[in-house]
């Protein structure tokens, strides 16, 4: 049975810290290892076509699959770090008793939204959130006929060649997964166990998330040619996915609070990073006789997410982080 807390067992500011802590361990780990550093030519290219650099034969760049496979073991070492300071938190608060390891364990895996998913309608739905958000995306495709079972879908290249390769499983597997214990879960147990509101969970928690990506900027600048046009790109590009990430953290954060579970946002992290950014101006201008259907599909998407928000969150008979007094309420 999880601990329950009859006060919040830690402050803000420890909060804050931990947060902090989370994030610094989880981008730090990428730059530990020689393996899994960027390096880069010093040398100013003179590229202007907007496109980067060729890359040079002593260069490392985040795709290469060495560079992927060290920053992989990196991220999965720095989430088991994570998981292990809220275990330590909890292992302190339950103090000496017989059941310690069990009671402080089962008490994390609450509250790290570990638990697994029941098989009903309740637990299914939350997973169909951001696939309604994507109406008018997937409606694109559709008029591509690149869907499943349509003419221009291949298994192999869609599915096969897309998730076995190195950069599919750092896309699609090992940085949603990771991203969300670590930026989600953790965040969100040590605010809970801070006596924390739920709005301030839901949209102070993803800052940290955002913030966590403006290291790619590095990578950016270099890759255009370390020119001021490349510095322009670099920030304009940082700043757009701080901005894209953090909305994105809120969506999340809210079906961890409402569920409380980590698998929705996992999975609405995966469906994401799949899809890629809505092209609706590309597709308006490609399919220039279906759009009043195009712009109909992308409305009915946003109005249907908005309706089916709270309700497809809403569990019955099931602990959610969304209580009144949200460090005590902890049990099943």
């Amino acid at each position: 049975m999880p601990l329950v807390f009859s006060s919040p067992p830690i402050s803000t500011a420890t909060a804050h810290l931990l947060t902090f802590l989370f994030a610094f361990t989880y981008v730090g780990s990428l730059y530990v290892s020689k393996n899994a550093r960027l390096s880069f030519s010093k040398q100013r290219s003179n590229n202007s076509n907007g496109t980067p650099h060729e890359k040079l034969r002593d260069e490392r760049w985040r795709d290469d699959p060495g560079v992927i496979k060290a920053r992989l073991i990196a991220a999965i070492i720095a989430t088991l770090i994570s998981c292990g300071l809220v275990f330590s938190i909890i292992w302190s608060v339950v103090g000496e008793r017989p059941d310690r390891v069990e009671v402080t364990l089962d008490t994390m895996i609450a509250r790290l939204g570990f638990k697994p998913d029941r098989l009903d309608l309740d637990m299914i739905l939350p997973h169909l959130l951001t696939p309604v958000l994507f109406i008018g995306p997937l409606f694109g495709m559709y008029l591509g006929r690149s869907l499943p079972f349509q003419a221009r879908y291949s298994f192999q290249v869609d599915v096969v060649d897309k998730f076995t390769t190195w950069i599919g499983i750092r896309n699609y597997i090992v940085a949603p997964i990771t991203e969300e214990i670590v930026f989600r879960a953790c965040v969100i147990a040590v605010y809970h166990m801070s006596g924390a509101s739920a709005k301030r969970m839901i949209f102070l928690g993803p800052l940290s998330f955002g913030l966590a990506h403006a290291h790619h900027a590095w990578d950016t600048f270099n890759r255009y040619g370390r020119t001021a046009c490349a510095a322009k790109r670099a920030i304009l590009m940082s700043l757009f996915q701080l901005a894209y990430t953090t909305v994105f953290g809120f969506h999340c954060s809210y079906m961890f609070l409402r569920t409380g579970s980590v698998y929705p946002a996992i999975s609405a992290h995966i469906f994401c990073n799949i899809m890629g950014l809505p092209e609706i101006a590309w597709e308006l201008k490609a399919y220039p006789n279906r759009k009043k259907a195009i712009l109909f599909a992308y409305a009915a998407g946003i109005v249907g997410f908005a309706c089916t928000l709270g309700p497809w969150t809403r569990l019955s008979g099931m602990y959610t982080f969304w209580a009144a007094r949200p460090y005590v309420n902890m049990s099943y």
